[in-house]
């Protein structure tokens, strides 16, 4: 062996042991280092639905309910393990985990959205038990030093929708009442335009306008609360447009806009109700815009939208999918007839405005801004006053549906 070989080794070789007395510790640390295990025994009883939550490491954990969906959020640095067990509930139709960039969720999903919960919990060991029952106004009681700094265990309050089995205005036995509040949502505002027409036209000025004329005949002819996200040039965020809906305990949502293309020559109006998946590429590209306020894109990544959270409000939607999509389908019937434009049809896409929102909701894009016809319609009070009537008149239809006798 050469001198400079033997020097070279002498250096190495120390250094390598170093390391291994370093590295192979933490790994064996690592290795042996506990998953949670948590376990789900469910039992329905005559008041309603208990879940014992249980788990041999103590969890910091905080619920939330939207739709029909209760979601339990676990925080572990170690990951969580779900032991599943089958089950048959009258109430409970699922239950599955999930992982989010901040916790780990467990996701409860429910027959109805008409349903209220309490809990308690206790840490040593630990177990979480929570009380499903329908309808009524949820109660949160934890037990006492649920939320003391060593057992953090918080109850987020949401607030309750007010449809059951996600039907608007269903709910008391004995009849149905009437649709108290619709929610209007003019798209974007403030410093988010919205697209833009050859003329200078800007999609956040239209939709504000029509909106304002919406208002004007739901009140004048149905005589129903109405409440606007935004009432002048203002800069909503998309989340806070849904939690006004849902502070408002809003029994339906609209969403107005009018719809861009790079192709000058697209035309129509067409209506969207929330699906994870859009009706074809077209609509997606479309959602991608809407959701992102900036230029279109001739390919979306896959990886745009944050794919759990679609997952998650599309879940809490699917309690209002058919009313949606019948909601939808009179709208657009009544656009055709007034607008005299090409019909584009009633389509599915990942809006982030109608996500989240607890009751139907739909997204109407009433004609394009880039072309340069429809442009100069858009502009006219009368085209939007035709607009506004169109859609008033799709409500109607819909309202009467549901409070036939």
């Amino acid at each position: 062996m050469l001198k400079a070989d033997r020097v070279i080794i002498g250096v190495l070789l120390p250094v390598f042991l170093l390391s291994c007395l370093i590295v192979v510790p933490v790994l064996a640390q690592k290795k042996n280092q506990t998953v949670p295990t948590i376990r789900v025994e469910v039992q329905d009883h005559n008041a309603g639905t208990r879940l014992k939550i249980s788990s041999g490491s103590t969890l910091n954990f905080s619920l939330r309910k939207s739709g029909n969906i209760l979601t339990v959020s676990f925080r572990s640095s170690s990951g969580i393990r779900y032991d599943r067990t089958p089950f048959t509930s009258r109430l409970v139709q699922s239950i599955d985990l999930a992982k989010s960039p901040e916790a780990y969720l467990l996701l409860i999903k429910t027959v109805t959205a008409d349903f209220a919960y309490t809990q308690s919990a206790r840490w040593d060991p630990f177990e979480l038990t929570v009380e499903l029952k329908t309808g009524g106004t949820r109660r949160v009681a934890a037990e006492p030093g649920a939320t003391t700094p060593d057992n953090p265990a918080e109850a987020q309050v949401q607030p309750q929708t007010t449809a059951a089995g996600g039907q608007p205005g269903a709910a008391v036995p004995g009849g149905k009442k009437q649709v108290k509040t619709i929610v209007i949502d003019p798209g974007h505002g403030g410093n988010e335009v919205g697209a833009k027409g050859v003329y200078g036209t800007l999609e956040k000025d239209v939709t504000l306008a029509v909106s304002r004329k919406l208002k004007e005949a739901i009140e004048r002819g149905l005589k129903y609360r109405v409440v606007m996200t935004r009432e002048a040039d203002l800069s909503v965020p998309l989340e806070r447009r849904a939690a006004i809906a849902n502070n408002n305990k809003a029994d339906l949502f609209i969403s107005i806009h009018a719809n861009g293309s790079r192709r000058a020559k697209a035309t129509g109006s067409e209506t969207f109700f929330l699906s994870l998946n859009a009706s074809d590429e077209e609509s997606r590209r479309l959602a991608y815009f809407e959701n992102n306020t900036e230029e279109l894109e001739t390919r979306v990544p896959e990886k745009d939208f944050d794919d759990l959270k679609l997952i998650l409000w599309d879940m809490a939607q699917s309690a209002y999918l058919k009313q949606s999509s019948q909601l939808a389908e009179f709208v657009q019937q009544e656009l055709n007839e007034l607008l005299n434009t090409r019909n584009r049809g009633v389509k599915q896409a990942p809006f982030k405005v109608l996500t989240g929102a607890a009751c139907p909701a739909i997204l109407v894009e009433v004609a394009f801004i880039t072309n340069p016809e429809e442009e100069k319609q858009l502009q006219s009070e009368e085209f939007q006053a035709r607009v506004a009537e169109a859609i008033y008149r799709g409500l109607n239809r819909f309202l009467q549906l549901y409070e036939k006798p």
